[in-house]
C-alpha cells in the first residue's frame, strides 16, 4: 500500500492541534481526518476502520484509555497514544489498554510522523523481508546482512540503522526521523552516536568513508540510502 494511502483517525479535544496535525499528515500524503469526541471516536474507529488512530489520553466523554479498550475487540490497526504526562504509570495503563506506541506531548511534528510511519511499515506486506541490491543483501527476519555472500559483522543497533536506511532506499531520513523510530526519543540537536554508527557502516558495506556513494549525507537534511550505487558494486 502507497503511503497516500494510508487513513488516520485523530482523537483529540484541542481542535487547533487536532487542526494543524491534520494539515501536517496531509501534507505528508496521508488522508486525515478529526474526532474529539471520546464516545464519537469509538463508532467512528468501529465504522471507519481508519489504518492508524492517533488517541489522545484527556478526552471528553471517555477518555483514551477507555476507547483504546472498547475498540479493540473489532479494531486491530495500531494505535499511537498521546499523553501530557511523562509519567510511566499513565504510559504502561495506555499500552496495556492496546496501544500499540505513545508519545508524550508536546510533540514536535517530525517525531510524530516517524512514529506514526513506523507503526504502519508493520501493516505493509509488499516490503521484502529481505532486500538485496547488487552485491549488498539485508534480511530483517534474520537480522543480518552480507557483501559478496559474506557476512557483515554488524551490531545489533548497526543493523536497525542500516534496514532503516535501505528500506527507505531513495529517501532523505532526517536525524530527528531516525531518532524517533530507532530510540523512541525526539533529537536533541546534539547527539552524534548516529552520525559515529554511519561512520562505521560504510566501510563494512563496502562504501568509500572519505566520498561515500551508498549512503550520502545530504547537508542540512539527513541521509540517504541510493540503491543504484549498490546495484553497481
Amino acid at each position: 500500500m502507497e503511503q497516500e494511502k494510508w487513513k488516520v483517525l485523530i482523537v483529540e479535544d484541542d481542535r487547533r492541534l487536532a487542526a494543524l496535525t491534520r494539515e501536517y499528515l496531509r501534507g505528508n500524503g496521508f488522508s486525515a481526518s478529526i474526532e474529539v469526541d471520546g464516545g464519537q471516536a469509538v463508532e467512528r474507529i468501529t465504522r471507519e476502520r481508519p489504518d492508524l488512530v492517533v488517541l489522545d489520553l484527556m478526552l471528553p466523554g471517555l477518555d483514551g484509555i477507555s476507547v483504546c479498550r472498547r475498540v479493540r475487540e473489532h479494531y486491530q490497526g495500531p494505535i499511537l497514544m498521546l499523553t501530557a504526562r511523562a509519567d510511566d504509570e499513565d504510559q504502561v495503563i495506555g499500552l496495556e489498554s492496546g496501544a500499540d506506541d505513545y508519545v508524550c506531548k508536546p510533540v514536535r511534528p517530525r517525531v510524530l510522523l516517524a512514529r506514526i510511519r513506523a507503526l504502519l511499515r508493520r501493516l505493509d506486506d509488499t516490503l521484502p523481508q529481505c532486500l538485496r541490491f547488487g552485491p549488498l543483501a539485508v534480511d530483517s527476519r534474520l537480522r543480518e546482512a552480507s557483501l559478496n555472500g559474506d557476512t557483515i559483522e554488524l551490531t545489533g543497533a548497526e543493523f536497525d540503522l542500516l534496514w532503516l536506511l535501505v528500506s527507505n532506499a531513495g529517501r532523505v531520513l532526517s536525524r530527528e526521523e531516525i531518532f524517533a523510530q530507532l530510540r523512541g526519543i525526539e533529537y536533541d540537536g546534539q547527539d552524534r552516536s548516529i552520525d559515529v554508527r554511519i561512520s562505521r557502516i560504510r566501510p563494512k558495506i563496502g562504501d568509500d568513508p572519505e566520498h561515500p556513494r551508498l549512503i550520502k549525507t545530504v547537508r542540512g537534511k539527513g541521509y540517504l540510502f541510493v540503491a543504484a550505487a549498490a546495484e553497481a558494486l
